[in-house]
């Protein structure tokens, strides 16, 4: 019975071992047309992935194959990186409260539950690398995340770290115009929600200030402040300011609060963006901005029109799109670059700006938003070209590990399925 048993075991360690070397092993995708991002497209290109990571890519006969490896034929289809979500809102997570108007402390990870069904109809519109945000019904409703929308039972799974030595993971969220204009203490203007923010980011550098005079005395050093913290990654880079805004006013007091404190910005939604380009892209401010087809939402919102990526891009303007699911569905992603190019926007920029500028704008950069050796093996196959109506994302692929088939029925249906498959009762929530 002993021997049995150890059997058994050594049985059970081959299993997990063989599985590991699987994974391990290469896979080649071949035939494709491979849009890199960083270079010219490539007609009849060779992807190499192994461990995670992008191996070799290239054309055909200039890329050497690994021994032993996964060839698999993606002949007619084409092949991209991983789509990049500056703004999104899935995972089911919230932010601060009505109890103030500034809550830098308050983490969105605290709240995401990681099994919902939000990551698998991102992925199944490409997605793969996301910055989720909490609400921005306040002037800081707190700090993002930036995660890869892959399975896991813990958010810290899906974490991208961008600091780990100061724990990072994400950026701030901030809001201005009318969203932030509340009862319950919030301001009821928009000189005084500017006031606000001016005055928490002065106590900020005070309580940033107060460190530095401590030189690391533990005497000398004032009381640990959860909101000066975050506020202080925010004022020495660390941080990276996810600004909602829409009013061309309003970009432009965003803009000032930014240089006053000499904090990184990117401007969300923008949606007037392009009656203050030339001004954005003097301040150096990023530019992630939503595309709609059809009319509604608020007021300030009005004249959001599908030039603004032109507009923004001929200003010389680091710009990429989002989502902001659920306003414009994950599924959709790509149609929001087709909308800008549809306007004018160039076609390399549009790729970009659903890709590389939107790392850019996450500090991700040197993991994913394009097919380079070394990179993370996040990218997409898809069934044509990407800006066509006809166009289907049939293969998602995270870190080497397909996340998503279309041809699978389980996965097809988050790709093609009504609301109710992503509300939290659809995946065995119990409320009570």
């Amino acid at each position: 019975m002993k021997r049995l048993l150890q059997l058994c075991i050594a049985l059970m360690v081959l299993a997990g071992t063989t599985h590991l070397q699987a994974q391990e092993q290469a896979h080649v995708f071949e035939g494709a047309q491979i849009i890199p991002i960083t270079g010219e497209p490539i007609e009849n290109g060779v992807l190499v992935v192994q461990g995670g990571r992008i191996v070799a890519v290239g054309e055909a006969g200039d890329v050497r194959i690994p021994r032993n490896a996964v060839r698999i034929d993606a002949t007619g289809k084409v092949m991209m990186p991983g789509l990049v979500d500056t703004h999104s809102h899935i995972g089911e997570g919230d932010g601060g409260d009505g109890s103030s108007s500034l809550h830098p402390d308050v983490r969105i990870m605290d709240t995401i539950d990681p099994r919902s069904g939000t990551f698998r109809k991102a992925v199944s519109g490409g997605i793969t690398a996301v910055n989720i945000m909490p609400g921005s019904g306040l002037l800081m409703s707190g700090q993002t995340v930036y995660v890869k929308p892959k399975p896991a039972d813990t958010i810290e799974e899906m974490l991208i770290m961008v600091d780990e030595e100061n724990n990072i993971y994400g950026g701030l969220k901030m809001a201005n115009g009318t969203n932030p204009l509340r009862s319950n203490g919030s301001p009821g203007t928009r000189a005084k929600s500017a006031a606000l923010v001016r005055e928490m980011f002065v106590e900020a550098q005070e309580y940033k200030q107060k460190i530095e005079d401590a030189e690391g005395d533990p005497e000398k050093m004032p009381s640990r402040d959860l909101k000066m913290e975050t506020l202080v990654e925010v004022l020495e880079g660390k941080r990276i300011v996810h600004n909602h805004t829409h009013r061309h006013d309003d970009i432009l007091t965003a803009i000032r609060l930014s240089k006053e404190f000499g904090y990184r910005l990117v401007l969300q939604h923008v949606s007037e963006g392009w009656r203050v380009a030339d001004e954005i892209a003097e301040a150096g401010a990023q530019a992630s901005i939503i595309a709609l087809d059809s009319p509604g939402g608020k007021l300030e919102a009005i004249n959001l029109l599908n030039i603004n990526g032109r507009e923004l891009e001929e200003a010389g303007v680091d710009v990429a799109f989002h989502t902001d699911d659920p306003i414009v569905d994950s599924r959709f992603y790509l149609r929001s670059a087709a909308l800008g190019v549809q306007q004018g926007m160039s076609r390399q920029r549009a790729l970009e700006a659903l890709t590389i500028a939107g790392a850019r704008m996450m500090d991700i950069e040197d993991r994913v938003g394009s097919l380079e050796p070394g990179k993370d093996a996040d990218f997409i196959i898809l069934s044509g070209d990407p800006f066509s109506v006809y166009t289907h994302v049939e293969q998602t692929w995270i870190e080497g590990n397909k996340v998503f088939d279309r041809s699978n029925p389980e996965d097809k249906k988050y790709a093609t399925g009504g609301y109710e498959i992503f509300r939290a009762a659809s995946h065995n929530h119990v409320h009570e």
